[in-house]
């Protein structure tokens, strides 16, 4: 996939305000509308004119793109890295996937789906135009592995796009403190209750709605509530059998290695996964590490094996 400079796009600089960007749609929207326009490739420039205004005369998904772009040029490869979006307070609906495959690919990635940049919320009329509950608010949020099974209150910081006096994009930031239930699973939604939009006519304001996402972890990953855990063993351990100590975030359990275990065979832990109802399972992916050869005596014993061990893993069966 290609990344896309919609500044190049509408003929804009990277700082241009609000208004120049409005401005320079309309310029090119009157010569390449389809309706009007006599050049060739008319309608495909006016889907490219179209996705690059969708972007920039949006502050929140601009300041969004702005971050993720800087480094890339026009046509270059290029792939979204995860999460990149997280930390951004995002209002409205925002692209439904639907809505953003009639743009392009790039575009669909990093906008179609939902979530921080802009989920199912929104605007809600409540009984008249006078008074309208305000719209909720979205942000994808990392948060540590370990909090899943402790639970914890923890201080989130997001940022929230908006306009200057001037019409350029400005950044502000706001932090909450955010109790996270003990049990929580990637992907879950937390509620904020009345941290979106104001309300109209002294309606209630909105919620703001965070996606739960985990940083990653050097051990664990998490797949809903079930943890995997990558297990190292030595060649004893793994030839012989034993009952090896691992360590959780909240307790240590023993597990027993079975004899001629192999590198990739996976142990279960029935319940020692995320808390919840069901609690998880920990699934534990076996490495046999060696030792190295690096003193005369271990040397010495790879040597003996070497002679005294008839096998060979590459051959037949």
């Amino acid at each position: 996939m290609e990344f896309k400079d919609y500044y190049q796009t509408l003929g804009v600089a990277r700082d241009a305000t609000a208004d120049e960007i409005r401005k320079a749609f309309r310029k090119q929207a009157r010569k390449y509308h389809p309706d009007v326009s006599k050049e060739a490739d008319a309608e495909a420039r006016m889907k490219e004119i179209n996705e690059a205004n969708a972007v920039l005369s949006d502050p929140e998904k601009r300041a969004a793109y702005d971050q993720l772009g800087r480094n890339y040029q026009p046509g270059q490869e290029f792939r979204p890295p995860p999460d990149w979006d997280a930390g951004f307070e995002f209002s409205g609906r925002g692209f439904s996937p639907h809505e953003a495959a009639n743009f392009s690919d790039f575009f669909a990635e990093m906008f179609g789906r939902g979530g921080g940049m802009g989920g199912a919320g929104g605007f809600r009329p409540q009984g008249g135009h006078s008074r309208a509950q305000g719209e909720d608010h979205h942000a994808k949020v990392l948060l540590d592995l370990e909090d899943a099974f402790t639970g914890a209150t923890r201080q989130i910081s997001l940022r929230v796009p908006r306009l200057d006096a001037q019409g350029r994009v400005t950044v502000d930031t706001r932090t909450l403190n955010v109790k996270i239930p003990q049990g929580v699973s990637a992907g879950q939604v937390l509620r904020l209750a009345g941290q979106g939009s104001p309300g109209m006519g002294g309606a209630p304001a909105g919620d703001l709605l965070l996606e739960v996402h985990f940083k990653p972890h050097p051990r664990m990953r998490a797949d809903g509530r079930d943890i995997h855990l990558t297990l190292p063993v030595t060649p004893w351990e793994a030839a012989l059998g034993a009952v090896v100590t691992v360590d959780l975030p909240t307790s240590q359990i023993k597990v027993r290695i079975p004899e001629n275990a192999q590198s990739g065979s996976q142990l279960r832990a029935r319940g020692k996964g995320i808390p919840g109802k069901p609690t998880g399972d920990l699934l534990l992916d076996i490495q046999v590490v060696l030792p190295p050869a690096d003193t005369p005596r271990a040397r010495e014993l790879y040597e003996t094996m070497a002679k005294e061990l008839a096998f060979n893993p590459r051959g037949k069966d």
